[in-house]
C-alpha cells in the first residue's frame, strides 16, 4: 500500500490553499478579459471563442504533466511550477498580438492544468475521512479567487490594458511558487510500479461507474467554465439601468459561487453526495431560466445567482463522490476524471462561440448551458440509484 503523501506542515497548507486562490482567478480571467481583447483585437464571437480552447489546451497538458509528477512524488513541486506559468502566461496577456495572446492563454492553462489536481490531491490526501468538507473548503478559496477576478479587472483595467491588472496577479504569484520551493516540506511517497503496488490491482477505469462519473465532471465542468467564460460578454450586450450595472451579474455569480462553497460542509452533516448535487442541478436550471429569458440585467443578475450557488459544490462533491467509491488512494490515479473536465470546458466554451457567430446571437449560442444540465440532472438520477448505497455523510 502506499504511503499517504500530504502537506501537513501548516505553512506548507496555507500556501497551498493561498496558490489555489490565484488559480481561482487565473481560470477565469479569460472570461473577464475577453471583452477588452476581443476590442483590441476587434475579434468576432467565433475568433474570441479560440481563446478558451487554447487555455484548456494548456490545462489538459498540465493535467497529464501532474499525473506523472504525482507517479513521482513530485505534486508539491508541481504545485510550485503551476504557479510560476500561470505568473507567465498572465504578464504576456500585456504583449501585442492575437497569437501571442493564444499562448500566453496556453501558458496560464498550462499552469492551471498543474496546481488544481495536484492541490486537490494533495489535500484530500491529508483528510481522507472528511473529503467532501476538506474538498469544499479549498474549493472556496478557488472561489474567493474567481469572485475576485470580476472587480479586479473592473478596477484595473485601462482602456484596452491589461498592465496593472497582470502585475496584481503575476507578482503574488511569483512569490507564492518561490515561497512553495523553498519550504521545507514532507517529501512524498513515489508510486509503486504496478508489478509492486496492490493499489495497482483495484479496478478504477474497468468499472462503468468511474467513466459515469468522469461523464458528468465533462459536462459540469463543461457548464461551469461557459456560463463563467461567456456571462461576462452576454451581460455586456443586455442593456440595463446603471445602477443595476454597478453589481454585476458576474460578481454575483461568483459572489454566490464562494457563499456556496463556503457552506457546503454544513450540508453534509444532513445530506450525502448526491442528494447534494441533485439538488444544486435543480437550482442552477432554475438560475439558468431566468439568464437565457433575461432582457434586462436585474433578472439577469438573479439568475447569475442562482447558477453560481448551485454550481458551487457540484464539482468537489463529484470528486469525493469518486473518492468514496473506489478509495483516497485512486486520486493517484483519477488523471481521466480530471482530464474529462478539462475536455468539458473546451468544448463547450468553444461551442457557445461557434453557434454564437453561425447563429449570429450570442443568447442562442448559451441554450448549449441548459441542454448541459438537462443532461447532468437525467445522469445524476441514474448515478445516484448507482451509487446510492455507497454514499455516507461526512460528520
Amino acid at each position: 500500500m502506499q504511503t499517504r503523501a500530504a502537506p501537513k506542515d501548516k505553512v506548507l497548507t496555507i500556501l497551498l490553499h493561498a496558490v489555489f486562490f490565484f488559480s481561482g482567478i487565473a481560470t477565469v480571467l479569460i472570461g473577464q478579459v475577453l471583452p477588452f481583447i476581443a476590442a483590441r483585437f476587434q475579434l468576432n464571437d467565433l475568433e474570441s471563442g479560440y481563446l478558451f480552447p487554447a487555455q484548456y489546451a494548456g490545462s489538459l497538458t498540465g493535467t497529464l504533466l501532474t499525473n506523472w509528477l504525482g507517479r513521482q512524488g513530485r505534486l508539491i513541486p508541481a504545485s510550485a511550477v503551476g504557479g510560476l506559468l500561470m505568473a507567465i502566461g498572465i504578464a504576456m496577456l500585456n504583449l501585442g498580438s492575437y497569437e501571442i495572446v493564444l499562448i500566453a492563454f496556453l501558458i496560464n492553462g498550462l499552469g492551471v492544468g498543474l496546481t488544481l489536481p495536484a492541490i486537490n490531491v494533495l489535500i484530500l490526501e491529508h483528510d481522507p475521512q472528511n473529503s467532501g468538507s476538506a474538498l469544499n473548503f479549498l474549493n472556496f478559496f478557488w472561489g474567493l479567487g474567481a469572485i475576485v477576478s470580476k472587480p479586479l479587472t473592473d478596477f484595473t483595467v485601462q482602456g484596452t490594458s491589461l498592465v496593472v491588472t497582470t502585475l496584481c496577479l503575476s507578482v503574488p504569484l511569483i512569490v507564492l511558487s518561490i515561497a512553495i520551493f523553498l519550504l521545507p516540506s514532507p517529501a512524498e511517497a513515489r508510486v509503486k510500479p504496478r508489478s509492486e503496488s496492490s493499489e495497482e490491482l483495484t479496478p478504477i477505469w474497468s468499472n462503468p461507474l468511474a467513466w459515469a462519473i468522469a461523464l458528468f465532471a465533462f459536462i459540469h465542468v463543461g457548464f461551469e467554465s461557459g456560463i463563467g467564460g461567456w456571462l461576462t460578454t452576454y451581460s455586456d450586450r443586455i442593456e440595463g439601468p446603471a445602477a443595476t450595472r454597478l453589481v454585476t451579474p458576474t460578481f454575483l455569480f461568483f459572489l454566490f459561487f464562494i457563499v456556496g462553497r463556503g457552506i457546503a460542509p454544513a450540508f453534509f452533516r444532513y445530506l450525502d453526495e448526491n442528494k447534494v448535487i441533485f439538488i444544486s442541478l435543480l437550482v442552477i436550471l432554475t438560475g439558468l431560466a431566468l439568464i437565457l429569458t433575461a432582457s434586462e440585467t436585474l433578472q439577469l443578475g438573479i439568475g447569475g445567482a442562482l447558477c453560481g450557488f448551485g454550481t458551487s459544490s457540484v464539482f468537489p462533491t463529484n470528486v469525493s463522490r469518486f473518492s468514496k467509491a473506489f478509495g483516497s488512494d485512486a486520486m493517484r490515479r483519477a488523471t481521466p476524471l480530471f482530464l474529462a473536465g478539462t475536455l468539458g470546458a473546451t468544448t463547450v466554451t468553444w461551442l457557445i462561440g461557434f453557434l454564437s457567430q453561425r447563429l449570429g446571437d450570442l443568447r442562442s449560442g448559451m441554450y448549449v448551458l441548459a441542454a448541459s444540465i438537462v443532461l447532468l440532472i437525467a445522469l445524476q438520477t441514474a448515478l445516484g440509484i448507482r451509487t446510492g448505497g455507497r454514499s455516507s455523510c461526512d460528520h
